[in-house]
């Protein structure tokens, strides 16, 4: 990846990002579109971290790090403070690792 590629991508996004308030402006979005917008970065999230859970290289595998992942929807769940739930995920992978 070269500094020309990444620096035409930032200017991209950020083209994207000025005209889309350029178009919207001031006007409310539907309500259901505006629902879906929300749930966009979360379900992003979602998916980085099922991709780098399951995944091995190219090939796709469980390992220390799902049982970590699983601990901390768990911890999440039932509410626990977030610097517990990484707690959580951290010793729990680290067992995992340390008995494997």
């Amino acid at each position: 990846m070269t500094w020309t590629l990444v620096l035409a991508l930032a200017a991209g996004s950020y083209v994207f990002k000025v005209l889309g308030l350029v178009i919207i402006g001031n006007r409310a979005l539907p309500p259901m579109l505006d629902r879906c917008l929300t749930l966009i970065p979360a379900a992003l999230i979602a998916a980085l971290v099922a991709k780098d859970t399951f995944s091995l290289g190219q090939d796709l595998g469980l390992d220390a790090r799902a049982v970590g992942v699983l601990g901390a929807v768990i911890a999440a769940w039932r509410k626990l403070p977030m610097l517990a739930v990484i707690g959580v995920a951290a010793a729990l992978t680290a067992t995992v690792r340390l008995l494997g």
